[in-house]
C-alpha cells in the first residue's frame, strides 16, 4: 500500500509537466521551494456537490480491479497526515481505467499534488469533479488526452514509496485538493470499488446501457441498442425482472445482472454476443460489433482477462461480466 499518498492544500497552480526531483532534492524540499508548505490535512467528509450528483446514470466505471490492503482505506493515518484515497492491489501491469470522461490535466510524478509519489494521472471530469490515479507503471494515454468511462488510461504498478504495486486512486469534489471517500463517492453512482456487479437505473445512457439492450434483446425484447434507458427499456427490464421473481425497479444491478448475462465461447453468435463485445469496447478492445464470437473475440476477452489478472481461457462467465461491466 501506500507509505505516503497524505492530503494536503492544494497549490494555486503546479507545472503540469512537473517530474521527479533530482541532483538530491527531496519531494518535501521541491514542494517547500514551491511555496507548499508543511503536509495538512485536507479530507472532506462530505460536499454539496459530491452529495448532489448520485444518480447511478452509467457515466462512472471501475478504475481497477484487485483488492483493498489493510490500512489502505481512505482516511488512514499518514504520520500525522490521512490517506488522500482508497488503495487497490494487484500485479504490476494490470489494466488502469478512466473512472469516468473527462481530460487528463495532470501526467507526471506526484500528478502534481503534494504528499503523492510515484507516476500519476489526474483526470478533470467537469463541474469541479477529479480523479486521481497513482503509483502507475505506464502511461497509456497522454497529457490533455480526452477519455472516456471505462478507457484503459495506464498500467498498475509500484512507482513512488510503496510496499507493492498498488492503485492509489481519489476522488476530488469541489476543487482539485479537497478529497471524498472514493468507495462511497463511486457507489453513489453505481461502481462497487471492491469489484462488485454495477448499478445502472433508469434514465442512465451510454455503453454500459448498450450492454443492457442487446441482452435484452436476446432475452426476447427487441429494444433498439441506441444506448439511452428510456421507458421502453425500463419496461423490458421490469418484465424480466418479474419474471425472475426479482424485484421490479428497473435497476440493472447485482440482483439483475447475475440472471441477464450469458456464458459465452467462441463459436456462440447473436444479440448477448453483441452486448459481449460493446463491453469489451468499453474497456477499448476496438471491435466490430457484429455478434460472431469468432476468434478476433476470443482474442479480446483473454487479453481482457489476462490484463486484469483473471482466468485467461477466452470463455465470458460471470466473473468476466462482472468485471466488464463494473
Amino acid at each position: 500500500m501506500c507509505r505516503s499518498c497524505a492530503t494536503a492544500a492544494e497549490p494555486t497552480e503546479i507545472p503540469a509537466d512537473l517530474e521527479r526531483p533530482d541532483h538530491g532534492l527531496s519531494r518535501r524540499g521541491l514542494l517547500a521551494g514551491l511555496g507548499l508548505g508543511a503536509l495538512a490535512v485536507n479530507l472532506s467528509v462530505g460536499t454539496s456537490t459530491a452529495a448532489a450528483a448520485t444518480a447511478k446514470n452509467g457515466a462512472w466505471a471501475d478504475p481497477a480491479l484487485g483488492r483493498f490492503p489493510a490500512g489502505g482505506h481512505y482516511g488512514a493515518p499518514r504520520g500525522g497526515a490521512s490517506h488522500a484515497g482508497q488503495d487497490v492491489s494487484n500485479s504490476v501491469g494490470t489494466a488502469v481505467y478512466a473512472a469516468a470522461g473527462g481530460t487528463v490535466v495532470r501526467r507526471s510524478w506526484g500528478g502534481g499534488l503534494p504528499g503523492r509519489t510515484g507516476n500519476a494521472l489526474v483526470i478533470s471530469h467537469g463541474n469541479n469533479q477529479y480523479t486521481y490515479y497513482g503509483h502507475l507503471n505506464a502511461y497509456r494515454v497522454g497529457l490533455n488526452a480526452k477519455v472516456s468511462a471505462g478507457q484503459r488510461i495506464a498500467d498498475m504498478g509500484a512507482t513512488g514509496n510503496v510496499t507493492g504495486p498498488h492503485l492509489h486512486f481519489e476522488t476530488h469534489s469541489g476543487r482539485l485538493g479537497t478529497t471524498v471517500n472514493p468507495v462511497s463517492f463511486l457507489a453513489a453512482r453505481g461502481v462497487d470499488l471492491s469489484g462488485g456487479w454495477s448499478r445502472t437505473d433508469p434514465g442512465a445512457n451510454g455503453a454500459t446501457v448498450v450492454v443492457i439492450q442487446h441482452l435484452m434483446s436476446r432475452r426476447g425484447h427487441e429494444l433498439a441498442a441506441d444506448g439511452q434507458y428510456g421507458s421502453m427499456s425500463v419496461e423490458a427490464v421490469k418484465r424480466f425482472q418479474r419474471s425472475k421473481g426479482l424485484v421490479a425497479d428497473g435497476q440493472v444491478g447485482p440482483a439483475t445482472w447475475p440472471a441477464l448475462v450469458y456464458t459465452l465461447r467462441q463459436g456462440a453468435s447473436g444479440s448477448h454476443v453483441r452486448a459481449l463485445q460493446a463491453a469489451l469496447n468499453k474497456r477499448s478492445a476496438r471491435l466490430a460489433v457484429d455478434g460472431g464470437f469468432g476468434s478476433v473475440t476470443t482474442g479480446a476477452v483473454r487479453a481482457y482477462q489476462s490484463v486484469n489478472r483473471l482466468v485467461a481461457d477466452g470463455e465470458a462467465g460471470p466473473v468476466t461480466w462482472r468485471a466488464l461491466t463494473g
